[in-house]
């Protein structure tokens, strides 16, 4: 076995062993390469389930975290997704391979700039990726089957929640600090919204405005 194909083994068997069992998200995860959106110094510990720091004071989301968020949406290949914060790219790519459609918005043009080239070099054709104030959705695209939130807010963004078809579900980190935050599922239904608290995690927090960088 090849040291890259035992890195791939030990980085699925890490999945498995924090709760990451649902076969669509493994196999997508599988499918890709987190190296391809970790850069410079850090490109060397792709495999590890950790954050690593990407550019614009931002991080790539431990894949661990990544697989549990992917697989509380229970996306269906029917589904059209947004995403909020881009970021590296490496969590739309993972979507890509089991929504219809996915929208991804992040504050930073960089990010995005970066994120497009990868799927672009990937021939993910169904990602649309924006530079936007993700805190405020996309309304012209709405509604959303499933949202999925990568920045901590300290309640689920109104727009967002309005943003969700009656069915959806959204998964968001939600917490008034980078110490106290929890990974939550908000499920629309014909009568309101339900909630549920999956895990404790740390995120950056949901930034409104367009970066500088």
């Amino acid at each position: 076995m090849t040291e890259d194909a035992q890195r791939q083994m030990q980085f699925l068997y890490a999945l498995r062993s924090k709760g990451v069992t649902e076969a669509r998200t493994l196999s997508a995860m599988e499918r890709i390469d987190r190296a391809l959106f970790v850069r410079g110094i850090f490109a060397d510990r792709a495999y590890e389930d950790t954050p690593l720091p990407i550019a614009c004071g931002q991080t790539i989301s431990q894949p661990s975290v990544v697989g549990l968020m992917t697989q509380a949406l229970a996306i269906s290949p029917r589904d059209k997704v947004l995403e909020v914060g881009t970021g590296s790219g490496y969590q739309a790519a993972i979507l890509s391979l089991l929504a219809r459609r996915v929208y991804t918005v992040d504050r930073y043009k960089r990010l995005v700039a970066e994120a497009r080239g990868v799927f672009d070099a990937l021939k993910l054709t169904n990602i649309t990726a924006f530079t936007a104030d993700g805190s405020f959705g996309l309304p012209d695209q709405a509604p959303f089957d499933k949202i999925i939130v990568t920045a901590a807010a300290e309640d689920p963004p109104g727009p967002l929640l309005a943003q969700l078809r009656i069915g959806g579900i959204m998964v968001l980190p939600v917490g008034q600090s980078d110490t106290v935050q929890s990974l939550i599922r908000v499920n629309r239904t014909e009568s309101g919204f339900e909630y549920d608290e999956l895990r404790p995690v740390r995120f950056v927090p949901l930034v409104e405005g367009i970066g500088q960088d």
